[in-house]
């Protein structure tokens, strides 16, 4: 049987081909696409392999790997970790790609999933149910297994609104009347899904909320609210306090970083947690407000 031979142009490869390429058996690239290992996608039911992403995975795979100087964080909004970042960009400079995406919950898994990024940052109901939450929603992932989760901190959680709103109700339970306007949470995020466990208590759904306006971080429901484009949202007490909201409290929950335990020990990452231990990052805690910072470090799940 001949070898299937790969052409420079060629950017997808076969089962066949990858095997080749990897010098690696089929039987052996099944079971690194059946864990997740490995950069796939299934076209009209054949695996096929990027092979831009093929040749990123095994230099990332290699010793130290050539990604080292390299940290990118999607999923959910945080304001103390969106500032922690920021100055930990500042003062890597030019030695080191730093940044910070928020995009949700669910959809920073998927890019996490699919290897774009780094880690993902989720929070996914109340505190005290974390410890199940959190790793039953990894597990639908394939690749979950090559995961641990860190815990950054707990945060309190709830509903920030504008002054008119705060003082025209005596209950959270008002605030879903039409008369006032709310900006909603994308698919996915965390706090969408706070505001639709919150609305299940009072048998009600988003559909019955008066809103127009789709917000895709807790910094963008923020403003929202500050510009008048919106009256309340699910959001922090910390984002409250950045914007100059009111802010009515719904809970504590913990915000977990879910990563690669290859890139757990890299060393940007532990430099990451080191500033998040900091007395520096203490102080700002405090002065945004609705923080716990007693676990943060701690590795929660996935030290199998």
């Amino acid at each position: 049987m001949s070898t299937p031979m790969l052409s420079p142009q060629e950017n997808f490869m076969s089962v066949k081909q990858v095997a080749v390429y990897l010098h690696l058996n089929e039987k052996k690239i099944y079971t690194l696409v059946n864990d997740g290992q490995i950069p796939a996608t299934k076209v009209t039911g054949k695996w096929m392999f990027p092979r831009e992403l093929v040749d990123r995975w095994v230099l990332d795979s290699s010793h130290g790997g050539l990604l080292t100087n390299r940290l990118v964080i999607a999923g959910s909004d945080d304001p103390l970790l969106y500032r922690i970042i920021m100055q930990f960009a500042r003062d890597s400079g030019s030695h080191a790609l730093i940044c910070y995406t928020p995009t949700g919950s669910r959809p920073g898994l998927d890019l996490l999933q699919a290897s774009r990024v780094d880690a993902c940052g989720i929070h996914w109901g109340p505190d005290k149910e974390s410890h199940l939450r959190h790793p039953a929603l990894l597990q639908q992932y394939a690749q979950h297994r090559q995961w641990v989760l860190i815990r950054l901190f707990r945060r309190e959680q709830g509903v920030m609104l504008n002054s008119t709103a705060y003082d025209q109700i005596d209950d959270t339970a008002e605030l879903f009347d039409r008369r006032f306007r709310w900006a909603l949470r994308q698919n996915g995020a965390g706090a969408q899904r706070f505001l639709m466990e919150m609305l299940s208590r009072h048998n009600l759904s988003a559909d019955q909320l008066n809103s127009e306006f789709t917000a895709l971080s807790e910094r963008d429901a923020a403003a929202a609210i500050a510009m008048n484009l919106a009256d309340a949202a699910p959001g922090t007490r910390a984002a409250a306090r950045e914007f100059g909201l009111q802010f009515l409290p719904g809970g504590w929950e913990s915000f977990d970083l879910a990563l690669p335990r290859s890139i757990w020990f890299r060393r940007l990452f532990q430099d990451l947690l080191s500033r998040l231990k900091s007395k520096a990052c203490l102080t700002l805690a405090e002065s945004l407000t609705g923080y716990d910072l007693d676990q943060s470090g701690e590795l929660v799940w996935g030290d199998d």
